[in-house]
């Protein structure tokens, strides 16, 4: 198998495996993280994004995306466009296969939880306040920031040798948990079509104790604000020669 397939979606496994199950572990009953506030669930995210990016480094992979968004961002960039179709896949099926992981991983507490809607946001985002174009805004905008900071990390001008091994992960998980904390109060900071996407579907099929329905209503804003952030800025990067 292609090694930057494989790293997409194991890498993108990883991601929704430690990331929604920090949320799970702060949210469902008798979790012994149960109460655990907005930090930890940012810093979850951020180590997530972390873990999820070394992974496809490990695999053989140039590239750790684990983003539809920033494929697209990359590719408008640089004007190749041949991965994005079979990345965009590797990365949603990964995150189904990481979603389900964390329905078996907290199996016992899906059963114990009763708030339907808490159970939901174990595995994708809803808005804080409900209210189409600001939500949407907010994920734009977060992504903009993620694709183009990402893109400046990595441009020559920050690092005319490249970043020393190893450091780009850690950076751009610091990154996710700086978007977290300043811009992810309004919807969840989605930020990655995948990551919402792939777990939602999740949601939908497993038999999880309880459940409520999907919110399907809302799925297409972590899907379209992304994308469009992402692309953005890949544009913006471009323009600038960054």
């Amino acid at each position: 198998m292609n090694p930057a397939w494989l790293g997409e979606f194991l890498g993108t496994m990883i991601l929704v495996l430690f990331g929604d199950g920090v949320v799970a572990g702060v949210l469902l009953k008798r979790s012994k993280a149960e109460g655990g506030d907005w930090t930890v669930i940012t810093a979850g995210w951020a180590f997530a994004v972390m873990a999820g990016a070394f992974t496809p480094i490990a695999c053989g992979s140039t590239e750790a995306h684990l983003n539809p968004a920033l494929t697209l961002g990359m590719a408008m960039r640089s004007g190749n466009f041949r991965p994005v179709l079979p990345y965009i896949i590797a990365q949603v099926l990964g995150a189904i296969v990481g979603g389900a992981l964390v329905w078996v991983h907290y199996f016992p507490h899906w059963r114990e939880t009763d708030d339907k809607l808490l159970k939901l946001h174990c595995f994708c985002t809803g808005p804080a306040i409900r209210a189409l174009v600001p939500n949407l805004l907010s994920e734009v905008i977060a992504t903009f920031a993620l694709v183009f900071v990402i893109g400046a990390i990595l441009s020559k001008a920050v690092a005319p040798a490249g970043l020393a091994a190893g450091l780009g992960p850690f950076v751009v998980g610091c990154l996710v948990w700086g978007i977290g904390l300043s811009l992810g109060g309004t919807t969840g900071y989605a930020i990655n079509p995948a990551r919402d996407f792939g777990p939602r579907l999740a949601h939908a099929i497993l038999p999880i104790a309880g459940k409520g329905d999907s919110d399907w209503s809302y799925a297409a804003i972590p899907i379209v604000g992304p994308l469009t952030g992402g692309a953005l800025a890949g544009i913006a990067l471009r323009t600038l020669g960054i």
